[in-house]
């Protein structure tokens, strides 16, 4: 009888073994596996200015002899805008976008751009999110989209992704204000 439940013991084992393998083998094919916190989406707008004693986006450097433009390969802009509640200027700021345009495309349709969002105000205040991506030149009216790498404070440890899109421009006053929608997931 020893020999039967010793028998026993074994099969009952492999059987939870294989029941252990079957579970962390569905769990890796499940979408929120390696990020399975809440998700989260914000929406705010970035009021951007590219010239005039207002400008939030200046061009830093550039390659020698050549114009420094958005669609000049080598083109290194910086930027440090405000991102607000609404479309409007004069809407609650949130927050800023401090970052860099590089100009990396040699026919001037891309651009490289790491950036931060840190939080001012509201219930993100003292947060931040990092993005970067392969970004447009800023004559394309298309979406843009870019990945969340992470961030500080609340959003330790997010992923997610985010899409651009201009939503005013008013080429008089060197002004855009561009939607940003973020989706990030806490990890």
């Amino acid at each position: 009888m020893a020999k039967g439940s010793a028998l026993t013991s074994i099969q009952i084992s492999l059987l939870l073994l294989v029941a252990i393998f079957v579970c962390s083998e569905a769990n890796h094919r499940d979408r929120d596996y390696c990020c399975g916190g809440k998700e989260t989406k914000i929406t705010v707008y970035l009021q951007l200015f590219s010239g005039g004693p207002n400008a939030t986006t200046v061009a830093v450097a550039g390659a020698p002899g050549r114009p420094r433009t958005p669609t000049e390969f080598g083109t290194i802009y910086v930027n440090d805008s405000p991102f607000t509640e609404s479309i409007s200027i004069n809407s609650p700021t949130v927050g800023r976008s401090q970052g860099l345009y590089v100009a990396s495309s040699r026919d001037g349709l891309y651009s490289f751009d790491p950036f931060s969002f840190m939080f001012t105000d509201g219930q993100y205040n003292g947060s931040t999110l990092e993005f970067q991506g392969l970004g447009y030149s800023i004559q394309n009216t298309s979406v843009t989209e870019f990945s969340v790498l992470s961030g500080t404070k609340i959003f330790r440890y997010v992923r997610g992704y985010a899409t651009f899109l201009a939503v005013r421009q008013i080429p008089a006053r060197n002004y855009t204000v561009t939607m940003a929608n973020i989706t990030i997931r806490r990890c």
